[in-house]
This record gives C-alpha cells, structure tokens and sequence, in this order.
C-alpha cells in the first residue's frame, strides 16, 4: 500500500478503511439483489448456509497468517533499534577506559551517527528507501579507530575488545532494522486476503436473497468484523511508518551521554526527544 494510507492519523484511517469495506459489501449486495430475479432467485435461496463456515475459517487463516508476519516485523523492528541503542550505550561508557582524546572522538563519532540515522535514516527507512550499500561513515569511522587504540594496560585491551564487539553488534542492528524497514504486506497477499472475503460475503448474500433485511444485517456485521481485522493490519503493516512506527527514541536515550564529553550538547532534530 501507498505512504499516504500509513501516513494518516488512525481516526481518518479508520474512516477510510471501514468506508471502503462498507462500499465494497453494499455494492456486492446490489449486485446479487439485481440477480436474484426468476429462477436465479431460487438457485441463490439453495445454496447452503453451511458454505459460510469453511470459507470463514479460511479468511480467519488468511488473517492470522498476514497478522503473525505483521507483528514479527514489528517485533524484529524494535528489538533491532533496542540492540543498536544497547550496542552504542555500552561504547561509551567503555570509551571513558581511554584518555581524554581518545575518549571524546570515539563518544563524538557515536553522538554524530545517532544524529545521522534519526534525521537521515529514519524518514527514508519509513519510505523503504534506506539501502544496505549506504556506508554508516561514523560507526566506521569509530570501529578504524577502536582497533587504532594503543592500549597501555590491560584493562584498556579488554574494554578495546568489548568496543569492537559492541560496534559489530550495532553495524548488524543497523543492518536488521533497514531490512526490515522494506518489510511489508505484499500485494498479492492483500489481494488474496480481500478476495477470500468478498467470497464470504458472497456466500452471506446468496441464501437471503429473498429477505433484503437479514442479508443487509448479516452482511453488515460481517462487513464490521473484515474492517476491523483490515485497520489492525494497515496500522502495523510498515514497521517505520504512521502512527504506530518504531521510531529511533533507545537511540535519543544514549545521545546525551555521547554528547556531554564533546561539549557540544545533545542535538535534536525538530519534534524528537529521548
């Protein structure tokens, strides 16, 4: 689905959503209201209530497939940015086992790539722009010079260690949430989801035919039921965007440390705070 559908506030989502659902079931109710005449009428009066449970058991299926991918890619999401912001946070406070120069280039270089992925990354990752071939030049940069340190004790060579480790752990964070970021309800997977219930709602329409009250009824609760389970999933469809998006405040959280020893003072892009 397009941006602008994640983009809007939930309230003008929800409208949209259950609008589009109610639209699309009153126009499957004219259809078969039109073809029920003669003897169509009578073949649509035969078909069998009893069709309404496998096919609602299959849309039901259809839902919690779609549902399980939705929030595993949430959850991969945050876990990814909750490790990144764990991975930087340990850095600097095991950069304070080096002199003063030392120590404030290596906090430095976290400072200004925390500062890079909330004002670069994150809008593209939240339109599925952000790529693995864009280089994060500081985390570089601060791993070229955790394995540049001359350690003089060796409390300096274990907390140099631990650096590089904690570095690899934050470059591959980086990595799980850009791939995840391009994660997402695929087309077909919408399409198939939206037909298996047209299907049901076929199948509510065809056996009350004859009573123009009871299908409207039936299919409106119905109807109800499909909106609801289809708000659910475009609200947490793209993990970076709308509403509901993972957004980069673990990593706002470890800014101000990195910043205190650079005197620079903790930058903030507008409307973001830890």
């Amino acid at each position: 689905m397009s941006d602008w559908l994640h983009n809007l506030p939930i309230f003008w989502m929800s409208i949209l959503v259950f609008a589009g659902t109610y639209l699309a079931t009153a126009a499957i109710y004219a259809f078969v209201a039109v073809l029920a005449t003669s003897r169509r009428a009578a073949a649509f009066k035969a078909v069998s209530p009893a069709l309404l449970s496998p096919l609602g058991v299959i849309f039901g299926l259809f839902v919690v497939f779609t549902a399980i991918q939705v929030w595993n890619d949430n959850d991969h999401a945050n876990a990814a940015v909750d490790r990144e912001a764990s991975s930087l946070k340990a850095v600097v406070l095991l950069a304070g086992s080096f002199p003063d120069e030392q120590q404030e280039r290596l906090r430095s270089l976290i400072a200004s790539h925390i500062k890079e992925a909330v004002a670069q990354e994150w809008p593209m990752m939240s339109h599925r722009k952000e790529t693995l071939s864009m280089t994060p030049q500081y985390l570089a940069q601060a791993l070229e010079l955790t394995l540049a340190l001359n350690p003089t004790m060796p409390g300096q060579a274990t907390a140099q260690r631990e650096i590089a480790v904690e570095l690899d752990s934050a470059l591959d964070a980086r990595r799980q949430r850009i791939l995840v970021s391009r994660a997402g309800v695929s087309l077909f997977k919408w399409t198939c989801l939206l037909l298996q219930a047209a299907c049901v709602l076929f199948a509510v329409a065809l056996p009350h035919s004859d009573d123009r009250l009871t299908c409207g009824v039936a299919m409106g609760v119905f109807a109800t039921g499909v909106a609801t389970c289809l708000l659910l999933i475009v609200g947490y469809d793209r993990p970076f965007i709308g509403q509901f998006a993972v957004g980069p405040q673990p990593l706002l959280q470890v800014l101000p440390e990195a910043s205190r020893v650079t005197g620079t003072g903790p930058s903030y892009p507008p409307g973001q705070h830890p």
